[in-house]
């Protein structure tokens, strides 16, 4: 078998429904959860945010029974038919996770019927959305994923890769053209200036520190934890996109889950923000690398602390740049 995995080890695998080919999930699998699901005859995979091996339906009891395993013309992905026991696959309670369709303006249309009550099954409080009707684009639980299951938690993770990747492309674009007039982005970017913007992540990194302890406020804790974090965010990327780090370099998604699900003390946290500019006035890669990871984790922390999705900050920042119309 030459199967080509990623530079992380992973490939993804679309899983199907045997009967009736419906698409239930995507997911990704590393050489031994692909070990597992041949030997064992259910799927396995590999949690990118936990660093680990879960078998579907561990905790639901929603298990899929493999009945065969297909590789595709370049053997860099795998589609896998199923028998989806329990009738649903996806953690939200649907039977596949593609229960929504994306409207001509950006909303979702949910367009399938719950099988299941998530908090019932997962213990942890899930959208409000009907079985049928409209929602917001992008819409999210707020859970704790220190106590999720790893499904909830992979969700919410390509969530998060999602929309930092989307925001990361869009200041890559900006770099490379200049916008200077239509977008104050791009005239940093186009300045070309580390030293400036390393300043400013300090000045933020400061006043989110601010935030949490009680000595810097706007409006309340959890919308002043969005406005900062969304900020820290920002500059940690446009450093970044100046020093023309791949994302798959330094993974800030992962970085930023890490720093929610571990939610440090104060003292450490004051540790983290000084490695974390220390790391960044440097020009070596593994440093700069090393930095953008501690300064991501410090987001991850505060939405911890502040009792927020892991989601808003970035979300917040790309909403903001739909506004300017600087994506789409």
């Amino acid at each position: 078998m030459t199967l080509r995995f990623d530079r992380q080890g992973l490939i993804p695998a679309v899983i199907q429904d045997d009967e009736s080919n419906e698409v239930l999930m995507v997911a990704f699998m590393n050489e031994e959860a692909l070990r597992l699901t041949r030997e064992t005859g259910y799927t396995h995979f590999y949690s990118r945010s936990r660093q680990k091996i879960w078998r579907k339906g561990e905790q639901s009891g929603h298990r899929q029974q493999v009945r065969a395993i297909f590789v595709n013309c370049e053997e860099n992905s795998l589609l896998i038919r199923v028998v989806q026991e329990g009738g649903a696959a996806c953690h939200e309670g649907y039977r596949s996770c593609y229960y929504r369709r994306l409207l001509p303006d950006d909303r979702y249309e949910v367009v399938a019927t719950r099988v299941f009550d998530p908090a019932a099954v997962y213990g942890h409080p899930t959208p409000q959305t009907q079985s049928a009707g409209v929602i917001a684009a992008g819409a999210a639980p707020v859970m704790d994923l220190r106590q999720s299951e790893p499904e909830a938690d992979e969700a919410i993770s390509r969530q998060l890769e999602t929309l930092l990747r989307q925001l990361y492309t869009a200041y890559q674009y900006l770099r490379d053209h200049d916008l200077s007039e239509q977008s104050h982005t791009s005239r940093l970017l186009q300045e070309h200036n580390p030293a400036y913007l390393l300043g400013r992540l300090a000045d933020e990194l400061q006043e989110l520190m601010g935030v949490l302890q009680g000595t810097h406020r706007h409006r309340d804790l959890q919308a002043d934890t969005i406005l900062e974090g969304s900020q820290v965010g920002y500059w940690l990327l446009l450093l970044a996109t100046t020093h023309r780090l791949p994302y798959e370099e330094f993974l800030p998604h992962q970085a930023l889950l890490a720093g929610y699900r571990q939610a440090v003390g104060e003292e450490q946290a004051v540790e983290q923000q000084q490695a974390c500019l220390s790391a960044l006035a440097t020009a070596e890669p593994p440093r700069l690398i090393e930095g953008l990871r501690l300064g991501f984790a410090l987001i991850g922390r505060a939405c911890a602390l502040a009792g927020l999705s892991p989601l808003e900050p970035a979300r917040d920042d790309l909403e903001q740049m739909r506004r300017k119309g600087l994506v789409s």
